[in-house]
């Protein structure tokens, strides 16, 4: 099912292209058609576009991995702020660092740089400098959170990239393409979806525009990290009923070690994650045989040695 409707795309004017002496050629395929001069992007194919890039991000949200949103023009830079940070995800509002990605060691330096003037704020070294220095590390500190603030927490390369205009953030989709890393992008009739690898055809001057497609971005990862939760308390409960399981197994056959060996061969194979309690009767079942036949053995032992 669709993530979106061609109502709610056509309200919010995602349909509105560029005028049609500054269209890419290359955009042909996304293109409706032309009135007054303007070109009209198909929606349909929006729609397509749309889902596939919201699967593939979901994906990458529910394996654990960051997605970093660039967005530094006006229109944009405050929705996916707000947006992304509910997430949990890194983002670039202010200027792109140029070799934040094919240079992230120098930009992880940075970053560190300023966990460290944190740090002389709370241990009392700023008390030790004069006015002046202090005033300039300030004014330092206050640079380095505007432009690397967003992506603190970012502390290896990008599974991926989103990006709003790959016109204006050119060097962001190229730093992305030579690392191999796959790029995300509202793609308008003026630029070249060739360069990107998940292109959304979308007018990327219009806020509103903007705001709905990085909604349903944004909820597509939302879906996958909540996945990600579950999964990983369904498989600490499974585990804690496996090892639950063995300790009470090791309590009963403690006396009996050819029984016990058995069991926990059977306990290792046949119960695991979502079959356990499927499996728990049938092997309780076959527990009461195991006893049953080591029992016989040692009685039959007994008797020999009489």
């Amino acid at each position: 099912m669709p993530r979106t409707t061609f109502e709610e795309l056509l309200d919010a004017g995602v349909h509105f292209g560029h005028l049609k002496r500054k269209w890419n050629p290359n955009m042909a395929p996304y293109i409706f058609m032309e009135r007054n001069g303007i070109h009209i992007i198909d929606l349909k194919k929006t729609i397509v576009k749309l889902d596939e890039a919201a699967a593939a991000m979901k994906q990458m949200a529910k394996s654990g991995r960051k997605i970093l949103f660039v967005a530094t023009k006006k229109q944009a830079k405050d929705i996916v702020a707000e947006r992304v940070q509910h997430i949990n995800m890194p983002y670039v509002t202010e200027r792109w660092p140029g070799g934040m990605l094919t240079n992230f060691p120098t930009i992880r330096k940075a970053v560190k740089k300023m966990a460290a003037i944190d740090k002389m704020a709370t241990n009392g070294t700023f008390n030790t400098l004069s006015k002046r220095e202090r005033l300039q590390i300030t004014r330092q500190r206050a640079k380095l959170e505007k432009n690397l603030g967003s992506i603190a927490d970012l502390t290896r390369l990008p599974a991926a990239l989103f990006v709003v205009d790959v016109g204006k953030e050119y060097i962001a989709v190229r730093e992305a393409n030579r690392l191999s890393i796959p790029v995300f992008a509202m793609v308008d009739t003026n630029s070249d979806p060739t360069i990107v690898d998940f292109p959304i055809p979308a007018n990327d001057d219009a806020s509103k525009s903007i705001s709905l497609i990085i909604n349903i971005v944004c909820e597509s990862i939302e879906e996958g990290l909540k996945e990600r939760k579950l999964e990983k308390e369904k498989e600490a409960v499974s585990k804690d009923k496996k090892v639950e399981f063995k300790e009470d197994l090791d309590e009963e056959l403690a006396e009996d070690k050819e029984a016990k060996k058995i069991v926990e061969e059977k306990v290792d194979k046949e119960i695991s994650g979502e079959d356990f309690d499927d499996s728990s009767e049938k092997f309780v079942e076959e527990l009461i045989e195991i006893r049953k036949s080591t029992a016989r053995k040692s009685s039959s032992k007994k008797s020999e040695e009489q």
